[in-house]
C-alpha cells in the first residue's frame, strides 16, 4: 500500500528516554537567581573604619563574632540590627560562661570615641575579654606625607 514506512507496535508505546528540557530550564532559573542574590548577601553595613599602618593579627581556631556600629549609632551583632539597650542580653546569649569566641567589633571612624567605648565597656560587663577591633590599611598616598 505504498508510502513504504514502515510503523512498529513500538512507536505508540510508552517512551523511556528522560527529556531534560525542563531540567536545563529550572537549572537556568536558579542560576539566574544565585546570581541575583550572591552579592545582596555578600553586602554589610556601610563602614568608614580607622585607617591605620598595622599587619593583620593571625586567625586563631576560635569562632569570630563581629559587632558592628555605623556612622548614626546603630548596632548590628552579626549583620542583625540589634537596640542598644538589648545589647547585653544577645551577648550573653552568643557568649555562653568559658566559651571559646572572639568579638570584633567594627565601629564607623567618625563616631565618638564615647560611644565606642561605652560598646565595649558592656561587652566587657558580659564576661567578654577577647575583643579586637578592625581597621582598614592605610593608603600609601598618606603614608608618604
Amino acid at each position: 500500500m505504498g508510502s513504504g514506512i514502515q510503523k512498529t507496535s513500538d512507536d505508540y508505546g510508552p517512551v523511556a528516554e528522560i527529556n531534560i528540557t525542563p531540567l536545563v530550564d529550572v537549572m537556568l532559573v536558579l542560576l539566574v537567581i544565585f546570581m541575583v542574590t550572591a552579592p545582596l548577601l555578600e553586602q554589610g553595613i556601610a563602614l568608614e573604619l580607622p585607617k591605620v599602618n598595622a599587619k593583620t593579627l593571625p586567625q586563631g581556631d576560635k569562632k569570630t563574632i563581629s559587632l558592628q556600629v555605623s556612622k548614626d549609632g546603630k548596632i548590628f551583632l552579626d549583620r542583625r540590627e540589634i537596640d542598644k539597650k538589648n545589647l547585653t542580653t544577645e551577648l550573653q546569649v552568643l557568649f555562653p560562661k568559658k566559651s571559646n569566641h572572639e568579638l570584633l567589633v567594627r565601629a564607623d571612624s567618625s563616631l565618638p570615641y564615647g560611644y565606642v567605648a561605652a560598646v565595649i565597656g558592656t561587652a566587657k560587663q558580659v564576661g567578654i575579654h577577647r575583643i579586637g577591633l578592625a581597621t582598614s590599611p592605610e593608603d600609601n598616598a598618606r603614608k608618604r606625607d
